[in-house]
């Protein structure tokens, strides 16, 4: 039998497969479907609307993310790295490289590329004291690039975010997310955009 939790469940995994897939305006009745939901407003009963839906995701997935970059920040506590801003850098990216997955999608990395101006990817991690992971990394990339105009900085990072669910969407649909390679790849490149020279252009 069917609980509502399973059919929660269910909606959650079949949304991010065809959003990422699709696109966020795959229709609510194709997601239910999908669950195998006869009630096409299965997903206003569970989570009142589209962007009820994919804060939902979000959130569902960052919660286990955000225990271990928790986990790899006690780490630093304990033995401080040497190079701090890439060693940031990995802790942001390698939980999305497994965590995810381990939990059963396949699909992650391309739903959040497709939904990356939402206000859940753009604030809610920020913004709300459930991920005080991601705003300590955040807080602390910022701290690192310190030289930095203040502008500067900001749009580095927004900058940082889209590169980063490109290329792990790349590497998701690439059957690559077990590679090493690809994840210290993605890491060497998203410290290459924070570091890269200043034109005077961009200061002045």
């Amino acid at each position: 039998m069917t609980t509502p939790k399973d059919a929660r469940e269910g909606l959650l995994l079949a949304a991010e497969r065809l959003i990422g897939e699709g696109g966020a305006a795959v229709s609510l009745r194709e997601i239910a479907v999908a669950a195998g939901q006869r009630n096409n407003s299965a997903v206003a009963y569970h989570f009142g609307s589209r962007d009820g839906l994919i804060e939902a995701i979000i959130a569902r997935r960052l919660e286990a993310m955000e225990t271990e970059r928790m986990r790899l920040l006690a780490g630093h506590e304990e033995n401080p790295p040497d190079d701090l801003l890439r060693s940031l850098v990995a802790v942001l990216v390698h939980p999305m490289f497994t965590t995810p997955y381990a939990e059963g999608s396949t699909h992650y990395a391309r739903f959040l590329e497709k939904v990356r101006d939402h206000p859940a990817v753009m604030l809610q991690p920020l913004a709300d004291d459930r991920w005080p992971a991601t705003r300590i990394i955040t807080t602390r990339l910022e701290q690192s690039l310190g030289p930095l105009p203040h502008a500067v900085r900001r749009q580095r990072l927004a900058a940082m975010v889209t590169a980063m669910f490109a290329l792990i969407a790349d590497a998701e649909r690439r059957g690559e997310l077990a590679s090493r390679a690809t994840r210290d790849g993605v890491v060497d490149m998203l410290v290459g955009l924070l570091t890269a020279r200043v034109a005077e252009t961009a200061v002045s």
